[in-house]
């Protein structure tokens, strides 16, 4: 199985201490985000882990303890965005800090495992069509030595988070803007030997050299581990998400990078509720197992073809 650490919070910015507590205890627990009574325990072992992707903001916590991860192969979706602390509220100086931890971590671990996020991308008076391509070319021209692919997305209006959207005071972006911005980051990324893809995006733009994202990608991890996967799409994706099915082991509303467009947290009194019963020592992410908790343990398996089980 595949790991996603995670699409719900920044587990290396703020939890790696308790991800790593994770690994040498070789479990984790996860509560079910619809019924929070309902825990699964899932294995951590090597050998049913076929890979880890994290999603970050931020590595710098992670960076000094990466060498705990010998035996298992991950790599990083990480977003780096031209936004300011108007929208990204908690995030470091991007030029003096994030682009040189972008950097750093791809030294550590290879330009193959560090995928740019460029996302998602809206319009206002502050953060107009020029502004994206102008700021994108910069991070471009810095990140280029250092991956290999730039993965960009929309903005999408969720019900639970409009009110946060709401502050960004954000434009209407027709579909013929969205063309004509993104075929203007892949001149760009072209141009400096990047790869660009969509994350969960209907609109096809195949003809400027932009694929559909597989974010957390069998082909990749295929790759890297030097074995395919046999692995279906992710059905609890929304229908446009090319991912292929991973286990996650986050949590909504614990985020406390303070991004106005997420759609993890839509509560900041809940983020800061959460956060603080956050125990590094605790199998679960937030808090502790309860009386009318029920643990059921996730039966786990490796992907790889070379070790398919018979009843699969």
């Amino acid at each position: 199985m595949i790991i996603s650490a995670s699409r719900r919070t920044d587990i290396p910015t703020y939890y790696s201490n308790w991800f790593l507590n994770r690994v040498k205890a070789g479990y984790v627990y996860v509560r079910n985000p619809m019924n929070a009574h309902q825990i699964s325990k899932i294995s951590l072992s090597p050998e049913v882990v076929d890979g880890i992707v994290f999603w970050t903001k931020n590595p710098i916590p992670m960076l000094d303890k990466l060498d705990a991860l010998t035996d298992y192969m991950y790599y990083f979706q990480f977003t780096l965005n031209s936004y300011g602390i108007d929208v990204e509220r908690n995030i470091p100086s991007k030029n003096n800090v994030i682009v040189p931890a972008f950097q750093r971590l791809s030294d550590l671990i290879g330009p193959d495992r560090v995928i740019w996020r460029y996302d998602p991308i809206f319009l206002s008076e502050t953060y107009t069509m020029d502004y994206h391509i102008h700021y994108f070319e910069e991070l471009a021209k810095r990140l280029s030595p250092y991956t290999k692919k730039c993965t960009i997305s929309f903005l999408d209006f969720y019900r639970n988070t409009e009110k946060n959207i709401s502050a960004l005071a954000p434009s209407r972006f027709l579909v013929e803007q969205q063309e004509e911005l993104a075929k203007r980051i892949a001149e760009i990324a072209h141009s400096y030997g990047l790869r660009v893809d969509t994350c969960a995006e209907g609109i096809e733009l195949q003809q400027y050299g932009i694929e559909h994202a597989r974010c957390i990608d069998d082909r990749l991890l295929g790759q890297l581990i030097r074995c395919p996967l046999n692995v279906k799409k992710d059905k609890n994706q929304r229908l446009e998400c090319g991912c292929i099915e991973s286990l996650d082991i986050g949590a909504y509303n614990t985020c406390c990078n303070g991004c106005r467009y997420c759609y993890a947290n839509y509560s900041e009194k809940a983020v800061g509720t959460n956060s603080g019963k956050h125990n590094p020592n605790s199998p679960l992410l937030i808090g502790e197992v309860g009386p009318e908790d029920k643990i059921t343990e996730r039966k786990m398996f490796s992907c790889k073809v070379n070790q398919l089980r018979l009843d699969l």
